[in-house]
């Protein structure tokens, strides 16, 4: 009997925490009718082109999870604060354009006179448990308060590492326009966004914001959901188009032969920004490998390629400097040209470069 009234306490104790406003909602109404038009919605959830199991063969949730407490590596995180540069972003010349990153898979752009914003997360964490998911010394030395108006906000999933809820009410007042894939907007509904400024989108629609601005919303290989229900929601890829340069906005995603069919469509691009990070061989079909996020510049027909999904968070099991350092093994290999900025410095996008290999220093490698 004690453990039934445990158990059901517990129960009871899970349902309350996951009322709370930061877990958003899942889509209804008009918005779930539209979804269950989509193609890409099938046996009440959203399917990835190819087929796309949760863990790769000869792996399970036990095996992984007994991994994460007891198999991570000992540098998993950085030993030391790791390095920055504060970039004054209100104060910009408005002809330049530059991109800012600020770890992970969260970057500013200013392009052709518009600002665009991807996947903030600036709340020191990536996940409703703040504790079991801590961004690395160093990596928070941006707020919102930093940030200009924002013509476009990019929200290319529900991940708690791409859709920050502290962020993205803060950037509220400050955001024009949102472009996210179908059924995230029942999230910023749920948060109080004025919705005539949301577009969702199914892969392969466009918006068009005149004057030579427009984003394509394309395909990834991964999955969605902020709770137990999965795959309520569109993950997403952008290509993004204005009056000068075209960029690829991956998100997150497996390697797949959607990059190639995207090159072939939108292809070349200026640069192609690709998650390197975050990978294991149980998750592969989900995570891209390094190796992978270089042939997938290739077939993007990109000019350059930024790697990001590193550097902040630690939510896999290898070395916290791993993905870059095997990406530029392979990107030597496949002659592919790098941009590796410290967060926070400013990449001009249209000059050429050379970055330093930051993540290489001594100190910040644990004892």
């Amino acid at each position: 009997m004690i453990f039934f009234i445990v158990l059901a306490a517990l129960a009871v104790a899970i349902y309350v925490f996951l009322q709370q406003p930061q877990f958003g909602k899942l889509p209804s109404g008009e918005r779930l009718e539209r979804i269950k038009k989509s193609p890409n919605y099938r046996d009440g959830q959203f399917q990835n082109e190819s087929f796309t199991p949760d863990l790769a063969e000869g792996s399970s949730y036990l095996k992984v999870l007994t991994k994460f407490f007891f198999g991570k590596s000992q540098y998993n995180i950085p030993g030391a604060v790791i390095p920055s540069r504060k970039t004054d972003l209100l104060h910009l010349n408005p002809d330049e354009d530059v991109l800012v990153w600020f770890g992970h898979s969260s970057y500013f752009m200013q392009i052709d006179g518009k600002t665009f914003l991807v996947d903030p997360v600036f709340s020191g964490s990536a996940s409703p448990i703040k504790f079991t998911t801590p961004s690395f010394k160093g990596t928070d030395v941006y707020s919102v308060d930093d940030f200009p108006a924002i013509d476009y906000l990019l929200i290319s999933h529900d991940h708690w590492d791409h859709l920050d809820y502290e962020t993205v009410l803060k950037l509220k007042s400050k955001v024009g326009k949102i472009v996210t894939g179908l059924g995230t907007g029942a999230h910023l509904e749920h948060w109080g966004f004025d919705m005539s400024k949301v577009s969702e989108k199914d892969w392969n629609e466009e918006v068009d914001f005149g004057n030579g601005f427009t984003i394509n919303v394309t395909p990834g290989r991964h999955f969605a959901g902020r709770t137990f229900s999965r795959n309520k929601a569109l993950w997403v890829s952008f290509v993004l188009k204005t009056p000068t340069m075209k960029i690829f906005i991956g998100g997150d995603s497996g390697y797949d032969n959607h990059f190639k069919k995207i090159g072939e469509k939108f292809g070349p691009f200026d640069l192609a920004i690709l998650e390197c990070g975050q990978y294991n061989e149980a998750w592969k079909y989900i995570h891209m490998m390094p190796e992978e996020t270089v042939t997938a510049a290739h077939d993007l027909k990109a000019t350059k390629l930024m790697p990001v999904h590193w550097s902040k968070f630690s939510l896999a099991l290898h070395d916290w400097n791993e993905p870059i350092q095997r990406a530029t093994i392979e990107a030597q290999k496949q002659n592919m040209p790098l941009v590796t900025p410290l967060i926070g410095q400013k990449v001009d996008l249209k000059g050429e470069q050379v970055f330093e290999q930051w993540w290489k220093n001594k100190q910040l490698q644990p004892e």
